[in-house]
């Protein structure tokens, strides 16, 4: 399967004044360009993958600004307009008075071809839900991924376009998208109910949307996956462990919630006896982290990686990527962690208190964790003084220097996956086990206060504020009231800081 790109670049370039659109035509690399930036009093710049350039030392005005809005289609709420029967995009940027004052042209790009690293999986009849940052390929792998389900597979499509993102401006759709058909959506508030009315009106096999981003999308998506319909979509965040720290998309993926357990299944556990939980099975069965244009990370069993993500185990990785002959390689990928944390956890059985040297983590959130769990944290400036080196999975594997200084002497290395509060809370417990945890009777206690000020919010009360806790508390009872569908938020200073809940 070779990648062939149809961009209509000269549509695009036909929109910009002539000062602007010269200097792009004879510009070597201009089917490498992303986007033209044009903003009011500033040069005009054009974006390419490695590089900016000014296209035209004379700032851009007003005239420059009408030239581009006359020549494309009306601006949504969303303020973003296109080109008829192609893909790019051009966004507004307006005053406080609604006029425009900058436009982003963004290049849109058909790339087909483009799913050959994940086609198995797009196959499968499994809702795949596609994660990473801006412009890594997210839409343009959805929207080939829909032609190929159509196309290729007979199957009924049907793409929610809420921007014309995927199909393109204006009424015909794009020929990218093949035989699938598109749901055009008036404005992004109402992109849930056109989810619904697809269902429900026109019988797909497959629904196809882009950038999930609100609880009312993610609760239509539920109902997608849950009538039977494949469901491929995107979402913002760019790990598995980034959409379980957003309260509003979690339910993409079960949903968490605390979990308080009796003292045996306590003990039984090992843990604590209040936990977080997934609520509820995912909507997505199949979670794609895109890392690059030809490289993926997946997790085939989302389920299975967030309740190993909550219960802090070693979580197995499936990395895929095009190599130079366009063939799929396929790599497993253990935690990093898996030796090095044996070293680490040495320390712990020799009862030496440990002195950190921390390199790419957050020293203020050590601090924070260390200072709710009473713990005295050693952190270390030298690295000859250390006794254990933490650093990020990011870090260790660029191999900056001084990892390799530590490798070299060999101090035990510790590597996070991420810097979110519950890996360094679990990593302080390793490190210190003697230490006492907060009670399960002081946290029982916490928690029963929260549920009992939603009954008395809900039964009329306009707010509850409760007694002062520990951040890690805190956030549990803010859980509490996310789930009952209630308002929370933390005032005053440590260490009288605390949670009112409300409507």
């Amino acid at each position: 399967m070779q990648k062939v790109i149809t961009d209509d670049l000269e549509a695009l370039l036909d929109i910009l004044p002539p000062q602007i659109r010269q200097p792009l035509q004879a510009h070597s690399d201009k089917h490498q360009l992303l986007e033209v930036v044009l903003d009011l009093g500033r040069p005009p710049e054009a974006r390419f993958p490695e590089q900016e350039i000014v296209l035209n030392p004379k700032e851009v005005d007003e005239q420059d600004l009408s030239h581009v809005a006359s020549r494309i289609s009306s601006f949504g709420d969303d303020n973003r307009a296109g080109i008829e029967r192609t893909l790019h995009r051009i966004s507004a940027i307006r005053n406080r008075q609604g006029r425009i004052v900058g436009l982003t042209c963004r290049v849109g790009r058909a790339v087909f071809g483009t799913i050959k690293v994940i086609a198995d999986l797009v196959e499968s009849a499994k809702s795949i839900l596609l994660l990473g940052g801006p412009g890594v390929g997210k839409t343009t792998m959805l929207r080939e991924a829909a032609r190929v389900l159509a196309d290729d597979f007979s199957k009924r499509v049907i793409i929610v376009d809420t921007s014309n993102e995927i199909a393109g401006d204006g009424d015909i759709p794009h020929p990218a998208i093949g035989h699938a058909r598109r749901m055009q959506v008036t404005t992004p508030s109402r992109q849930h109910a056109v989810m619904i009315e697809a269902v429900e009106n026109h019988m797909p096999e497959v629904i196809v949307i882009d950038e999930i981003g609100t609880e009312l999308e993610a609760q239509a998506a539920r109902t997608i996956a849950e009538r039977g319909v494949q469901l491929i979509g995107t979402a913002h965040g760019n790990t598995l462990e980034n959409l379980m720290m957003n309260p509003t998309l979690s339910d993409l993926i079960g949903g968490i919630q605390t979990v308080t357990l009796g003292d045996e299944e306590a003990k039984r556990r090992g843990t604590r006896k209040s936990i977080l939980e997934r609520t509820s099975p995912p909507t997505f069965d199949i979670v794609v982290e895109i890392q690059g244009w030809d490289k993926v990370a997946i997790h085939p069993d989302v389920g299975e990686s967030v309740d190993a993500i909550l219960r802090g185990q070693p979580l197995d990785t499936e990395v895929r990527w095009l190599d130079e002959n366009g063939e799929v390689k396929r790599e497993k990928k253990s935690p990093a962690t898996t030796t090095r944390t044996r070293r680490a956890r040495q320390l712990v059985k020799k009862n030496e208190p440990p002195r950190l040297y921390l390199f790419g983590v957050n020293r203020g959130r050590f601090e924070q964790m260390a200072q709710e769990m009473q713990l005295p944290l050693d952190i270390v400036k030298n690295l000859a003084e250390a006794s254990l080196f933490i650093t990020s999975k990011n870090y260790y594997r660029r191999k900056p220097q001084k990892v390799r200084e530590a490798e070299a002497a060999s101090l035990p290395i510790y590597v996070l996956r991420s810097n979110t509060p519950h890996q360094i809370r679990q990593l302080l417990n390793e490190l210190y086990p003697t230490s006492s945890p907060p009670k399960a009777n002081s946290i029982k206690a916490a928690l029963t206060e929260a549920e009992e000020a939603v009954v008395q919010v809900k039964g009329g009360e306009e707010s509850v504020e409760l007694s002062p806790q520990s951040a890690y508390i805190r956030r549990l009872q803010h859980l509490i009231a996310e789930r009952n569908a209630l308002l929370s938020q933390s005032t005053g200073k440590d260490p009288n800081r605390r949670v009112r809940i409300f409507r």
